[in-house]
């Protein structure tokens, strides 16, 4: 990193498009289980990939599943891939570095891919607990509600959401000056950014705040509302609305309260002093809703939902006549 020298001994600063590179403090020495963390490392992103890629290749192909349900998991499995792409090669080639740093423009972009692959996630969520409302709480107005046409705007427009907010943020954090260039993390983000910058980081720091309610309180809102009118309709409804709400909501509540939890320990681990925590522990929990998710969303739908089951048995069976 590049520091400017001026006729004081004041504390430099740095400005962040300046910081050739940033070194990330929190990888351990592994010097003698290198070969065995790359692997599991590598077959855990190969799992993940392969299962998301199969199933989005799955609902593509067979029309019985161009329904709004299936177009809303085949955005959902999609960005599974993105936010896993986002972490996955680098730690790999982290875990085969002996100096672990990271250039500026590639943290950036890294802090990019991150964010807007949690924002996009709680937006997916949203949506599709919308869609599992007006499937069981409305079911004769359902197709007119809920077009093909609808979907792609749904989810081009969670999209944008997301996309656009993260932009700022990351704006916001790349004009910052700062003093120093040490992550305490496995990985880029924002919010180590903000805690090494040397000017007011004011404007960050509400932004961050309403930006993260925004993109993550009112989907969550959503998700409630929509859910206590599922569990009204449950509880005043036949046996087969109830049987068709679980089938249905079971593998989306999962997924939300498996995220919410990681997303929570990531929030409560940047915000808070963590330092009497095992490094371990906390590796493992900054990179818990970054590597459970994308492998536990494609698993759970694909095992639990019938139409998707149904094909998959339909698929080995063909494999091995």
């Amino acid at each position: 990193m590049f520091l400017f020298s001026f006729q004081t001994k004041t504390r430099m600063k740095v400005n962040s498009t300046q910081v050739v590179y940033f070194t990330l403090n929190a990888y351990l020495d592994t010097s003698s289980f290198t070969c065995f963390f790359f692997m599991i490392v590598l077959i855990l992103y190969v799992l993940i990939v392969g299962c998301n890629v199969l199933l989005i290749v799955v609902i593509c192909v067979n029309r019985t599943l161009h329904e709004p349900m299936y177009m809303f998991l085949c955005s959902l499995f999609v960005n599974e891939l993105y936010g896993s792409t986002g972490l996955f090669p680098f730690l790999l080639i982290q875990l085969l570095s002996d100096v672990h740093t990271i250039s500026a423009p590639l943290c950036f972009l890294q802090i990019f891919c991150l964010h807007s692959y949690a924002s996009i996630e709680f937006t997916n969520l949203a949506v599709m607990s919308y869609d599992r409302y007006l499937a069981i709480c409305r079911p004769l107005q359902y197709n007119t509600l809920m077009t093909m046409k609808k979907v792609a705007v749904l989810i081009a427009a969670s999209l944008a959401f997301s996309i656009s907010g993260v932009m700022i943020t990351t704006s916001l954090s790349f004009s910052l000056q700062l003093c120093g260039n040490i992550i305490n993390k496995v990985y880029c983000n924002n919010y180590s950014i903000v805690t090494l910058a040397c000017s007011d980081t004011t404007v960050n720091n509400v932004y961050g705040l309403t930006g993260t309610s925004v993109s993550v309180l009112l989907p969550v809102v959503l998700i409630i509302y929509t859910y206590m009118r599922i569990l009204k309709v449950c509880f005043s409804g036949s046996k087969q609305t109830r049987q068709k709400a679980v089938s249905t909501c079971t593998p989306h509540l999962a997924s939300l309260l498996n995220y919410t939890f990681g997303s929570c320990f990531e929030v409560i681990q940047s915000r808070f002093n963590m330092t009497r925590v095992p490094n371990v522990v906390r590796i493992f929990l900054s990179l818990y809703f970054l590597t459970c998710q994308p492998l536990l969303n494609p698993l759970m739908y694909g095992l639990h939902l019938s139409k998707i089951r149904s094909l998959w048995k339909k698929l080995f069976r063909n494999k091995w006549r």
